[in-house]
């Protein structure tokens, strides 16, 4: 069926746009008419030559694709739209087959009375807790689109963040890799050629160059074994991380790293406020908020030092006093929090909180970045250079004792 992209008024005076699958333009215009929208404009769209790959193990939503059904969401509710009519909208005009498919899922829903939060939280992997929760704070407090526009902020930033991450594990992985790819080749199909014509030769070889014949020989011999223990270990270590004691035990340690660990506690502070001031602003109760960032944390430790503060604040302290004793959060924040909670501004406290964290991650990650790179080009070159020196030694000492 082809898509159209259109763009039209809505009855407050605000323009939209969307792209609408259907049979023709005619379906296409009475469908927005029936949405209140004039002055519409309608244009077919051209459909681009393209070779769709099969998908393994089933579709996913992007964050990308959640936060610009979001943002249009809130726009079409603040407009005047009817909930349903919205979601009928945004799922016809969605490129993404799972996401389509849950839209419409959430759009029937709804027209059977379930209320819309509640719509949403059949349907986890693609909404949350923390986005059913802020929902339905702003369902029963009649501010949807303004909780929507929240969200969408809140996924972006959430986004940008692990962009971040990613962005710092990925360069030192790619070198490594490199590097194990290269000293492999060489030492599997490059040393061998050199070791046979280093025994027709005869004579005895240098150290070094014994090493890495000694080195290639045990690699060819036992690929397989070390291949099959490299994959056990990191088996072996997930499963250890799946129970609750060894996932306890590798977060501490992660928290403890020299390098990694600064910037995980940092992640973790702009997560916990990020989320956490999110949904206090929102208008969801604090104790809820702090259980719904206690299981989304990712580190079992901070998790623990959050349901420690949620059980403090139940038993009627304030919540810098936990803060302060889990030895988790800097004492800054810990200082910043007290003051919002003393001034009633807490929500957005945390939100300075989370600017400034978000801020200190950015320059963590660009320092570590700064610093190995340098290191990881040497180790690579010394990796690959003392191989090569290292063959070519018998070379040179042949060369001097013919020139002598």
């Amino acid at each position: 069926m082809p898509k159209f992209s259109w763009e039209a008024r809505t009855r407050t005076g605000g323009v939209q746009k969307g792209v609408i699958e259907a049979a023709s333009t005619n379906i296409v215009e009475a469908q927005l008419k029936k949405y209140g929208f004039t002055n519409i404009s309608i244009n077919e769209q051209v459909k681009a030559f393209s070779i769709k790959l099969p998908k393994f193990g089933g579709g996913k939503v992007d964050t990308k694709d959640l936060v610009v059904f979001t943002r249009q969401f809130a726009t079409m509710i603040d407009s005047g739209l009817p909930l349903v009519q919205c979601l009928e909208i945004l799922a016809g005009q969605q490129e993404n087959k799972t996401f389509k498919d849950i839209l419409y899922k959430v759009k029937e829903s709804v027209e059977s009375g379930s209320t819309f939060a509640d719509a949403l939280g059949k349907h986890p992997k693609a909404f949350d807790q923390l986005y059913v929760n802020l929902v339905a704070a702003g369902e029963v407090g009649g501010i949807l689109d303004t909780i929507l526009n929240r969200l969408a902020a809140y996924i972006e930033k959430a986004m940008k963040l692990k962009k971040q991450i990613k962005g710092a594990m990925v360069y030192p992985i790619t070198i490594m890799s490199i590097a194990v790819i290269v000293v492999g080749v060489i030492l599997i199909f490059v040393i061998p050629t050199f070791a046979k014509m280093f025994a027709d030769f005869g004579g005895d070889l240098p150290a070094p160059t014994k090493f890495v014949i000694g080195l290639s020989n045990f690699l060819m011999k036992y690929i397989i074994v070390i291949i099959a223990v490299f994959f056990g270990i990191i088996t072996a270590i997930k499963k250890y991380y799946a129970t609750a004691g060894g996932q306890k035990k590798i977060d501490r340690m992660a928290l403890k790293a020299p390098i990694a660990g600064p910037l995980i506690r940092k992640v973790a502070v702009a997560k916990f406020t990020r989320t956490l001031g999110t949904m206090v602003s929102s208008g969801v109760p604090i104790m809820d908020g702090l259980d719904i960032v206690a299981r989304t944390a990712g580190n079992k430790i901070v998790e623990e030092a959050i349901y420690g503060v949620r059980q403090a604040i139940s038993e009627g302290k304030t919540m810098a006093e936990p803060l302060a004793s889990c030895g988790v959060f800097p004492p800054m924040v810990v200082q910043m929090i007290a003051v919002g909670e003393a001034t009633g501004a807490m929500d957005a406290m945390l939100g300075k909180i989370a600017d400034f964290y978000d801020d200190e991650v950015d320059d963590a990650v660009s320092a570590m970045t700064a610093m190995m790179e340098p290191l990881l080009m040497v180790f690579l070159g010394t990796a690959v250079g003392g191989l090569v020196v290292a063959m070519y030694l018998p070379i040179f000492k042949l060369a001097g004792t013919v020139g002598g």
